[in-house]
């Protein structure tokens, strides 16, 4: 279980008068084991600065995170051990294959050779990666770097499992593909929380949805309590009232 409570964190603003800018704002959300969670919003509204707090990249201003009762402040490596994430850059070692890349990211994680082969047949069974396994990544498609990133950070079996749009740029076939994988995470029992400015994503998957706009949670519940909130039977319709603009909205 992960738990965001009150996180703020600001940027300097430019220019040497200029104001910092607040880009979350006393955020507070619960994702639970067994479900997806989904931080929904328009481009900008602070859902990746939110995540860098949650896996630790970040430490917030004010405010407090735990990833199955560790302090990702106090405990960071502790939270790290428990946490598969997919940042939102998708870098994969250019020179190794991706089989290569998830053993190093293996070896990081101090699993053994038998375990790491295991659990990279698995990933690569579950992420549709065989064809793939063992070419070099320069040249992948960005369908290919992105399941390579997803194996490599899933490779020690994390309960918990943040992805920040993991279906930015993909095809079709391979952003259903991850949606089903997705879904198979949910039925082992793991935490999963994604970030999407995408509707249909958020609509297609999600148990809970967390509404974020300039930095703030806007709403959250289920879709049925968010349609229900806004008076509406359409979930479109609901997000763009419960944020009060249109602007950055992909349908």
């Amino acid at each position: 279980m992960i738990v965001a409570e009150n996180l703020r964190k600001t940027f300097p603003g430019k220019g040497k008068k200029a104001k910092p800018v607040v880009a979350v704002d006393n955020v507070s959300f619960t994702a639970h084991d067994g479900q997806i969670t989904g931080l929904l919003g328009p481009n900008g509204a602070g859902k990746t600065t939110t995540l860098r707090m949650l896996y630790t990249l970040m430490q917030p201003e004010t405010g407090r995170v735990s990833v199955d009762g560790f302090d990702a402040t106090t405990d960071a490596d502790a939270v790290r051990r428990v946490l598969g994430v997919l940042p939102d850059a998708r870098g994969v070692y250019k020179r190794l294959t991706a089989r290569e890349n998830i053993t190093y990211f293996g070896k990081l994680q101090g699993l053994s050779d038998a375990e790491i082969a295991e659990r990279t047949q698995t990933l690569a069974a579950a992420l549709q990666m065989e064809d793939f396994l063992d070419r070099q990544t320069e040249g992948f498609s960005q369908g290919q770097r992105t399941k390579t990133a997803i194996a490599r950070a899933l490779v020690h079996d994390p309960k918990n499992v943040i992805l920040d749009e993991p279906t930015n740029g993909l095809d079709v076939m391979t952003t259903r593909g991850l949606r089903e994988f997705l879904k198979q995470l949910r039925a082992e029992g793991r935490c999963v929380i994604f970030s999407s400015h995408i509707m249909q994503e958020v609509a297609a998957l999600c148990d809970r949805i967390v509404i974020i706009a300039n930095g703030r949670v806007m709403a959250e519940g289920t879709p049925d309590e968010l349609r229900a909130k806004a008076g509406t039977d359409n979930l479109e319709d609901a997000f763009v009232q419960l944020i009060g603009t249109e602007e950055g909205l992909h349908a």
